[in-house]
């Protein structure tokens, strides 16, 4: 199945507006209210295409496309959608603001505890987690950007009133946010012969270099990195002392939540007291590339055309950046910490300091390279290389191989997921787990993200027929019937000889959002020029140049007694050959049909000459 991104966006919305629409007005449902993450995972499916492909616009009744009003029907007339959404996210902002004027960012029932005979205390369901913060601070930004054109075109005095109301409920919700990541950010300093330190050596030295030897590589690689850590950021004494030394390991990156002790940010906006931390200062590696995709937003184009963040959120916006700079080039030189063999290409990734290893982890440390690939030139070695891994990682979840007889790997990563224990929660109640079951959509997440990266047309050419393979298996995923038809997930559609644990939950808001995003990433890939080829851009060129030489023989010919249908034909090949020198340096497929359609032409004119020439 090709990946349409328009279509397949409708049939989304569609769903969507199918399942959270009740008489055009917008319902939570039984599970609404319950986790701030899954909310705003939900509003985003509507409101991130909405603000980020202009077919899908909303926050202008006067432009929205046909096919769209069709699609979301069952939310009301044009006029009542964009209405409708602004309700929806006030009602968001209400739910998720504490009685304090805090704004919360629940985990809710995302959390799970260790043993069903265990119950998560309300205090911990309360939580805010990275998940919450980082998704916030997109979906707030997309408010921001829909609320800023919609209020132009509304002439409803209440719906004005409620944009004021809730531009502020807003920007306090991102402010609130960005303070909450700048909060859970860490920095891990350890021994090389403590256990961390050890995983450590044995992950990057790949049984080729020995302690000495990896500490030593270390130490010359991460110098300049280890050096920013210290001017730039503060961490705390201890952190700060240890990092100087260059004898020690270190790991950067963000908790699953605000960090026991973390120190207050000062800020002059009005987010309320700042919440203790309860996390142990420990990097998770799907938290901090969760936070890295939604810090990423915060300097989008999109966020700086339209200049969504006041003079504060700035300042927190460039502490931020800063961060995220650091922890992508962290990551990215662990990842291909030895040239021979890199240890991202070592499958599964072990972390080292909850001692787990799993796809999904290979998957997490390949998606901040990604990130890292997309910020500098990547090599095409790089680019080659990182392909490579995808794919494997693909054959590994058995979304491009088939399935064995009781695989566990049905299990591990798609039905229950990946399992992480969150350090420090055992604090307030029962230790909590987070659950990762979305490596099919991040999959395809970071495969298309790569297609849009890379020039190469082999490594281009494969990655198209990655995610094409990933989306197929995706779409099969969708659920079939019932109150989430055409949402996410039933992985028994797609594995139905393997035994699927029921979840007694319901859609699942986190797949559902991410194959939304991919779809705004696919639109923006096909919207980029497609690949030239230095070999057909040459041809193409000989080939006009022969096509312009023989169709100035030809004008030189008496013109048959036609009624002017031969110089029309003629007009027509040179409006071909114009459009063809116009395009050949972008286009030089396109190029090189036009003109070998002008060739034949020309053939079959000279044929038609001869064949009178011998007939006199």
């Amino acid at each position: 199945m090709q990946i349409k991104p328009r279509q397949h966006l409708l049939d989304i919305w569609q769903a969507v507006a199918r399942h959270s629409f009740t008489g055009g007005e917008w319902d939570w449902g039984e599970w609404g209210g319950r986790s701030s993450v899954a909310d705003a995972e939900r509003l985003l499916c509507l409101l991130y295409p909405a603000t980020e492909m202009p077919a899908f616009r909303l926050d202008d009744p006067d432009t929205t496309e046909e096919d769209v009003q069709q699609a979301l029907r069952k939310a009301g007339s044009r006029l009542d959608i964009p209405a409708h959404l602004v309700t929806a996210v006030a009602e968001f902002m209400r739910t998720h603001t504490g009685e304090d004027k805090r704004p919360t960012f629940a985990g809710g029932y995302y959390f799970r505890t260790r043993h069903e005979t265990e119950q998560a205390t309300e205090e911990q369901r309360r939580l805010g987690v990275v998940d919450s913060f980082s998704m916030s601070i997109t979906l707030c930004l997309a408010t921001l950007g829909f609320l800023k054109v919609y209020e132009n075109k509304t002439r409803r005095s209440d719906i004005r009133e409620a944009i004021v109301e809730l531009r502020q409920a807003t920007s306090n919700r991102l402010t609130a946010a960005m303070v909450s990541l700048l909060r859970s950010f860490v920095v891990n300093v350890f021994d090389p012969d403590a256990s961390q330190g050890r995983t450590l050596c044995e992950l990057l030295g790949q049984g080729r270099l020995s302690q000495r030897q990896v500490l030593s590589k270390f130490q010359y690689r991460f110098r300049p990195l280890r050096a920013a850590l210290v001017e730039s950021i503060y961490l705390g004494i201890d952190v700060q002392e240890g990092l100087k030394d260059e004898n020690q390991f270190f790991e950067c990156g963000w908790a699953w939540s605000m960090v026991k002790d973390a120190p207050e940010v000062e800020t002059c906006e009005p987010i309320g007291p700042q919440p203790e931390g309860v996390a142990d200062p420990v990097p998770h590696l799907y938290f901090t590339v969760v936070a890295l995709d939604g810090i990423q937003d915060l300097f989008s184009d999109r966020t700086l055309t339209l200049g969504l963040l006041n003079t504060e959120q700035q300042k927190l916006a460039e502490a931020l950046r800063l961060r995220w700079e650091l922890t992508q080039q962290y990551w990215s030189r662990v990842a291909r910490f030895d040239d021979i063999r890199w240890p991202l290409e070592d499958i599964p990734w072990r972390t080292t300091g909850q001692k787990l290893e799993s796809e999904y982890f290979s998957l997490s440390v390949a998606a901040i390279l990604v990130h890292d690939l997309m910020c500098r030139r990547a090599t095409d070695d790089d680019l080659t290389r990182t392909v490579g891994v995808m794919e494997r990682l693909a054959e590994r979840g058995r979304i491009t191989s088939r399935m064995t007889r009781d695989d566990p790997m049905v299990h591990e990563l798609h039905n229950v997921g990946v399992t992480l224990p969150l350090q420090g929660s055992e604090r307030i109640g029962p230790p909590l787990q987070w659950s990762m079951n979305d490596f099919s959509a991040q999959l395809l997440k970071r495969t298309i993200q790569l297609c849009a990266l890379s020039r190469n047309l082999a490594s281009h050419d494969r990655l198209l027929r990655l995610a094409d393979d990933i989306f197929d298996h995706l779409w099969g995923r969708r659920i079939r019937d019932g109150e989430g038809a055409g949402l996410w997930d039933n992985v028994h559609a797609v594995y139905p000889e393997a035994e699927i644990h029921k979840r007694p939950l319901p859609v699942s808001w986190s797949i559902t959002e991410r194959v939304t995003e991919v779809m705004v990433q696919a639109h923006e890939m096909y919207r980029q020029p497609p690949i030239r080829s230095l070999e057909l851009t040459e041809l193409a060129r000989a080939l006009i140049s022969e096509s312009a030489h023989l169709l100035g023989n030809e004008q030189m010919e008496p013109a048959p007694t036609d009624n002017g249908r031969h110089g029309m034909r003629l007009r027509d090949m040179e409006v071909k050959l114009r459009r063809a020198r116009a395009v050949v340096d972008e286009q030089p497929g396109t190029a090189y049909a036009l003109t070998l359609d002008v060739l034949g032409q020309l053939d079959s004119l000279a044929r038609a000459r001869e064949a009178a020439n011998r007939g006199v």
